[in-house]
């Protein structure tokens, strides 16, 4: 999709994912350790950057639009913590290699099934020996609950397609399941979701 498509999206000030960061990276603080280097893929308005921030974390926040990383320093200077802010389109980014303990990729499904296979590959580059993979998404069937993501099905992940993609690391953690959430306007109500947790080996 096209910055000027983003740029829409984050242009009203209201925080359209809101300023809590993402429930099931919260869930996983346990795997933090302050001074780990973080990389926050499409963050967009920063709540999970800002998130890893307060947890101790050397973060850099990636994102494509302009008025969503505006938005995203601002909740920065409000929580009082200091991250690094790139304004970059992550599929034609230069990403950086073997540099994070940690890569946050949450709802990154503007990603087409070709687009994805890249994107995944770069995530996977940027984690050091060692360094951790947290990502949610939704599975096909958030489709029809129309509650978040867009309207395309292959956009989304299955366990399978997930299991195959990061056959190359250690899954902790991978689980597809429904909840109710509520993370702004754009994503609220009952959603199909997928959680995984990887460790590069």
């Amino acid at each position: 999709m096209s910055g000027s498509f983003w740029d829409a999206v984050y242009a009203e000030s209201d925080y359209v994912f809101g300023t809590a960061p993402n429930v099931f990276l919260a869930s996983q603080k346990a795997l933090l350790k302050p001074g780990m280097r973080a990389l926050a893929v499409a963050d967009g308005e920063g709540r999970n950057g800002v998130w890893l921030a307060e947890q101790g974390l050397d973060v850099l926040s990636v994102e494509y639009s302009a008025p969503a990383l505006e938005k995203a320093k601002k909740l920065a200077q409000e929580r009082g913590v200091k991250l690094a802010f790139q304004i970059a389109d992550v599929l034609t980014w230069d990403w950086p290699v073997s540099t994070y303990d940690l890569v946050a990729a949450i709802f990154i499904q503007f990603a087409n099934p070709t687009e994805r296979s890249l994107l995944f590959q770069h995530m996977k580059n940027a984690l050091k020996p060692g360094g951790l993979l947290i990502l949610q998404g939704y599975t096909p069937k958030q489709v029809e609950y129309k509650t978040g993501g867009p309207p395309c099905a292959e956009n989304m992940y299955t366990s399978d397609l997930l299991r195959t993609a990061f056959s190359d690391m250690e899954i902790m953690q991978l689980v597809a399941h429904e909840a109710f959430i509520a993370e702004g306007t754009k994503h609220y109500g009952q959603s199909a979701l997928i959680d995984l947790v990887a460790r590069k080996r």
